[in-house]
């Protein structure tokens, strides 16, 4: 997509975070996250995006580099496929320097490996994606169920078992997450294929071999399960294994408990939505699955937590990521499963609250309903109910805080 304005030298030599930022009509600079920079022309063709590098962003100037992107316009313009044409030189070189070492290829023409192609693939397009926690599923995602199987591999040899080696295991027991991985293996080597890296049909493809292979996603009948949740009786062992912990990822994991919220509302929560004297954690529609504000009363062990953080003025989230804005989506789950293995979910540690609320307390459902921030199933009630029980909730939660830390009286 075409830039409204074309930056200037001085806009791009301020350019830091790693990604990919259009400078241009066509052109980007592309910032590792070693800090190298090049320079990318982004093309299409039978409606199929392709890049082609322009060279390193110290060899060349942006006026030089706008000159090269220019010239490639006007060459694809006439039917040229600079990709393409790139991927010939490349492979004639390789016959070239093949046939002077009788027939073997040198090591300087390897093909990458898969990891290497979903490393550049990201680092290519993160800056286009909307959120953090998009930026952390994909790449948690592919170092959790992708590396490992054919991360080593060079691109151009993967074929059709690998990806059912990789989906098989999950495609029913995790059908959301499979369906999310296909389609990212899917653009990774699309990618390697538009970078003139292998050839061929994608086995990753959703209308490839794979819908032979594998039952539909949408069509398949499953059953509804609940989140694994440790028993409420353990919770405060948890608790205290977490404090012991003492990172990032067990103190959010701690505040989330605390507060029975979700993974997301956690990762996404920032100082601005944190009020410490009145005790309140103010959640915006925006991110709250029922889709309204949502106030948590913040028990007193909560606000002794969150004085503890440290507070950067570069990023507003209460937990940070060690190179992200905040914590990947799986950051807390892995903390727990470090403590446990026993399958337990951090959307349990709710399940674990409510069973306590309702065996070990007084409290009305509507209060502990409220506290979990459902929806109301029954309209009528909604439509009568004038209150969120916040005083309540406070109460509620105090007891829970005292509770997880066994200091109930």
């Amino acid at each position: 997509m075409a830039r409204k304005r074309a930056m200037s030298q001085r806009e791009v030599d301020a350019l830091k975070k790693p990604g990919m930022t259009c400078v241009s009509d066509s052109l980007y600079l592309q910032i590792r996250d070693q800090g190298t920079r090049s320079w990318l022309f982004r093309y299409w063709v039978e409606g199929k995006p392709k890049v082609v590098g322009l060279g390193a962003a110290k060899d060349f100037t942006l006026a030089e580099a706008r000159d090269k992107a220019e010239r490639l316009r006007l060459a694809i313009r006439d039917g040229a496929d600079p990709a393409q044409e790139k991927k010939a030189r490349r492979s004639a070189r390789k016959a070239e320097r093949a046939a002077a070492n009788g027939g073997t290829a040198s090591d300087g023409d390897k093909v990458p490996t898969f990891e290497e192609c979903g490393r550049e693939y990201v680092w290519s397009h993160e800056s286009s994606w909307k959120n953090d926690k998009h930026r952390a599923q994909w790449t948690s995602t592919l170092k959790a169920y992708v590396y490992p199987v054919i991360g080593k591999k060079p691109v151009d040899q993967v074929g059709i078992e690998d990806i059912l080696s990789i989906l098989k295991p999950i495609w029913t027991t995790k059908a959301p997450t499979a369906g999310n991985i296909r389609g990212r293996i899917d653009k990774i080597l699309g990618w390697a294929t538009a970078m003139g890296y292998r050839s061929g049909d994608n086995p990753a493809s959703r209308d490839g071999p794979l819908q032979h292979l594998l039952p539909s996603i949408g069509k398949m009948k499953r059953d509804k399960k609940h989140h694994a949740a440790v028993p409420y009786k353990e919770v405060p062992a948890v608790v205290a294994e977490l404090g012991k912990l003492g990172s990032t990822s067990a103190t959010a994991l701690i505040f989330t408990i605390l507060t029975a919220a979700r993974t997301g509302e956690t990762l996404g929560a920032t100082w601005d939505e944190i009020n410490l004297e009145t005790k309140l954690w103010t959640i915006p529609a925006s991110r709250m699955k029922a889709g309204s504000e949502h106030r948590v009363p913040l028990a007193d062990e909560v606000t002794v937590l969150l004085r503890s953080l440290p507070r950067d003025e570069t990023n507003p989230h209460l937990f940070r990521g060690a190179r992200a804005k905040t914590l990947s989506n799986m950051a807390m789950l892995q903390c727990l499963r470090g403590i446990r293995d026993d399958g337990a979910t951090v959307h349990g540690f709710r399940a674990a609250f409510s069973t306590w609320a309702r065996e070990q307390t007084d409290y009305a459902h509507e209060i502990i309903e409220a506290a979990l921030a459902h929806i109301q199933s029954n309209a009528v009630i909604a439509a009568y109910a004038r209150t969120t029980y916040l005083d309540r909730r406070r109460e509620l939660l105090g007891e829970w805080a005292r509770y997880c830390f066994g200091t109930r009286a």
